[in-house]
């Protein structure tokens, strides 16, 4: 029997998951006041007309393509990948075949907010669990942050340019995080950048994909869930033409 566990976050206007600049806005048309929508491809048409009065449940919304569980494109990142040779491809660009594969996740939720996940820690994680990385899986990283509390855009660690690099160096393509980046919370590098001024550690996740391309989930949930590997996971985005992003349904697959 396979259980199926979803992974992605809803859309909505009722729980902070984004900085106010970029929080989705949704607004919800009801059967009680929808009639007259569909009065106007029928001339003549009244509301007592239709079964109890009622018209259709229609939503508005005001997105960005990086509101709720979303994957990025490497054009998200950068202008050129493959160190300048081509150009970064967006999501209706993505390679489906990619976007159904066997998942493994790591858990470092166990690590302080704002933790950069080395390489080292990476090879631990996997040796930890006793498993050994194949091409094309896609990794996913439970990073500590909560989805639906205060702060969560502050809340879990990233994976810097190194980490990031020693996943793509052996094939893998797809990588997803709990947390609202990949990066580590924008707020902690901020406090690293003010000491240092070192550029290098700016969204540098993100950028190690000028480097070699792949695509990134954001806003997952519910990893507890998940063992750490014996899962199929889907994560197929919606093409949007040009995109940096687009929006997926995340779900695993554990057969039992």
């Amino acid at each position: 029997m396979t259980r199926f566990v979803d992974l992605s976050i809803p859309i909505t206007n009722d729980v902070i998951s984004d900085p106010e600049v970029m929080r989705p806005k949704i607004q919800y048309m009801t059967h009680e006041d929808t009639w007259e929508q569909i009065a106007m491809f029928f001339p003549g048409l009244e509301k007592k007309d239709l079964p109890d009065g009622e018209g259709w449940a229609v939503e508005m919304l005001e997105l960005s393509t990086h509101n709720g569980t979303h994957m990025d494109a490497p054009w998200h990142y950068h202008s050129t990948t493959d160190g300048g040779v081509n150009p970064a491809p967006s999501i209706d660009e993505a390679p489906l075949d990619r976007f159904f594969r066997p998942g493994v996740k790591l858990d470092f939720s166990h690590l302080p907010s704002g933790h950069v996940v080395s390489a080292a820690e990476l090879e631990e994680a996997f040796a930890k669990i006793g498993y050994n990385l194949q091409p094309l899986d896609i990794v996913l990283i439970q990073s500590g942050a909560i989805y639906g509390t205060e702060n969560f855009t502050d809340q879990g660690v990233g994976l810097g340019a190194e980490a990031t690099l020693w996943l793509t160096e052996r094939c893998v393509e797809v990588v997803g995080t709990d947390a609202w980046s990949w990066d580590a919370p924008f707020s902690h590098t901020a406090k690293k950048w003010a000491e240092k001024r070192d550029p290098s550690i700016i969204w540098e996740g993100h950028k190690a994909g000028r480097i070699r391309p792949y695509y990134q989930i954001e806003k997952l949930t519910n990893l507890a869930a998940l063992p750490s590997h014996g899962f199929t996971f889907s994560c197929f985005p919606v093409k949007i033409e040009r995109a940096s992003a687009g929006w997926i349904r995340a779900v695993a697959m554990i057969e039992e």
